[in-house]
């Protein structure tokens, strides 16, 4: 029995890669519906490593940044050491402590968006409080409360957290 070989192509080197500013919007769109092997095989392409074991959300919005990014430029070599410059600052140059958050709130600017009886809410989240419809509220269950009238967690309402660990 004849056996043949299978070449593989080595894959593009990362580094190299550039891609259209034409195609940036298409790429991007294609992401919401592609195959979560498709999103894993780009990230191989991208990035020229393995996928991380994490949500299809998060490697969705990585594949969105690195595309815009190979389109366009990523951030200046003096951004990116500002950048580092200042994370030094908050946790003193420990890498360890600059991936623990104090707590699990989302981070400022994060939008919260949840539909209820056929009306989209949409929460923007602040470094002390969220706003909803323009006004300050403290908590998320106040607003869970003024949306619906009853009493909510607001982590749960929201999405945040599953009601069985409420």
């Amino acid at each position: 029995m004849k056996q043949r070989s299978i070449t593989k192509q080595a894959p593009a080197d990362p580094a190299t890669l550039k891609i259209s500013p034409s195609q940036v919007l298409p790429r991007l769109a294609a992401l919401r519906t592609a195959p979560i092997a498709d999103l894993k095989e780009q990230w191989r392409t991208l990035y020229g490593k393995e996928p991380p074991a994490f949500s299809r959300s998060y490697i969705e919005s990585r594949l969105a940044y690195r595309i815009q990014e190979l389109a366009y430029g990523g951030l200046r070599p003096e951004t990116r050491k500002r950048l580092e410059v200042l994370g030094e600052r908050l946790d003193g140059g420990n890498a360890v402590l600059r991936r623990i958050r104090a707590d699990n709130r989302p981070l400022p600017g994060t939008q919260l968006i949840r539909e209820y009886e056929g009306v989209q809410h949409v929460v923007t989240v602040r470094a002390d409080d969220f706003e909803f419809e323009g006004r300050p509220y403290q908590s998320l269950s106040a607003i869970a409360r003024h949306i619906t009238g009853t009493r909510w967690n607001g982590w749960v309402f929201f999405g945040l957290k599953s009601g069985a660990h409420a």
